[in-house]
């Protein structure tokens, strides 16, 4: 058998250069755990800022805490687009102390007509329902209890009929024998489009 000369000379230098990649690497891993728990902080931040993470309790209390407000509110209807929210607050303080006046307004800052209040007691509410079709800015106030939202549920609308499409009724063959012989069926299909000749 025929020795081959292997060059030693490397093989001193080998476990150095392992363990110093060896300690790179645990240096790099070591920098990538402590950014992912820094990112894992950030996260759980934003996620408490944006209110995503809410255990049941908490949610629960804020629901009951969302019906209590609600059940001291009222909605008012057919507000002038020119009437401020101290107008309104004088109008409705006849009733009780108002706590807050909400005047709903789109995406370019113009008011969409409606406002809701909200009273300091519950009492209120019953003072202010009698104040429907009261005049502000010569408008016939639209006023009723506010109701509360609940998230997910849409009240269910039929869809209504329309009165230009047709109703769809199967058509029957004028002759009780098939013409095509043993077997084959003939086929009738709906028009494609819309047609008011039949």
């Amino acid at each position: 058998m025929e020795h081959e000369d292997v060059d030693t000379s490397g093989a001193e230098d080998t476990p150095n250069n392992n363990e110093a990649e060896l300690d790179d690497m645990k240096k790099r891993l070591k920098e990538m755990e402590d950014e992912a728990a820094a990112l894992r902080e950030m996260q759980a931040k934003v996620e408490m800022q944006m209110g995503s993470t809410q255990d049941p309790a908490s949610e629960a209390a804020a629901q009951a805490n969302r019906e209590e407000v609600d059940s001291r509110s009222i909605f008012v209807g057919n507000v002038d687009y020119a009437c401020t929210p101290e107008e309104v607050q004088q109008h409705f303080q006849t009733c009780g102390t108002v706590n807050r006046v909400t005047i709903r307004t789109d995406k370019f800052g113009q008011p969409k007509g409606y406002a809701y209040v909200e009273f300091v007691e519950a009492e209120a509410v019953q003072e202010a329902l009698l104040l429907n079709e009261s005049q502000l800015h010569g408008r016939h106030l639209k006023v009723t209890a506010k109701r509360t939202n609940i998230p997910g549920l849409k009240p269910y609308r039929a869809r209504r009929a329309n009165p230009f499409m047709r109703a769809r009724s199967p058509i029957i063959a004028p002759y009780s024998f098939s013409p095509y012989g043993y077997g084959k069926v003939p086929r009738f299909r709906m028009p494609m489009r819309y047609s008011p000749y039949f």
